[in-house]
């Protein structure tokens, strides 16, 4: 099952970042990643097209209270939400208490290993912390950054599905899976 989350006044840190709750003062930041090209689509998300519509992805992760900002040298630079699994499609869970990871990172510092830092530490806190017992995450098959990003933090391929995405276009999704050591 999904565990609530709300991770308004939390704060994490590694050795070269800071994940923290988004501010409206992120928008400009935001804005930069996100209007590149190339970036949304991998997580199934057009680029935005104006800082308006990153100023509205900021009031809902505000207003949701379970995304965190990726800071690195005092910008922001990605996000890693804790979202929720579909539990309809994986009734086996139901027992247990999960959720999932998913991430975006500006195309400026792809692979420089931020993202797999970054991710760890989410679920530092999410099984140490907040007791988690499984996490899940996903990629669509073109997407092999987020597919080596998942197998580095140590998950184990679940499932195979078809999403619809918000780029109206019919993909191929990866699950999977990471359960707490006990």
């Amino acid at each position: 099952m999904n565990i609530p989350i709300d991770v308004s006044q939390t704060i994490l840190h590694t050795n070269r970042l800071l994940l923290r709750p988004f501010k409206e003062s992120d928008v400009d930041d935001l804005f930069e990643y996100a209007s590149i090209d190339g970036v949304g689509q991998m997580a199934g998300w057009k680029p935005h097209q104006s800082k308006e519509e990153s100023k509205a992805i900021i009031d809902l992760f505000i207003n949701k209270k379970k995304t965190f900002a990726i800071e690195y040298n005092n910008k922001v630079i990605g996000s890693i939400g804790i979202e929720m699994y579909d539990e309809k499609l994986f009734p086996e869970l139901d027992s247990l208490k999960g959720r999932e990871i998913g991430y975006v990172l500006s195309k400026d510092y792809w692979g420089r290993g931020i993202m797999p830092e970054g991710v760890q530490e989410v679920m530092r806190y999410l099984f140490e912390d907040l007791g988690v017992d499984f996490l899940m995450c996903a990629h669509f098959g073109y997407n092999h950054q987020s597919k080596r990003v998942i197998e580095k933090c140590g998950f184990i391929h679940y499932a195979s599905t078809t999403k619809h995405t918000l780029i109206d276009t019919d993909e191929e999704l990866e699950i999977y899976i990471k359960k707490k050591d006990f």
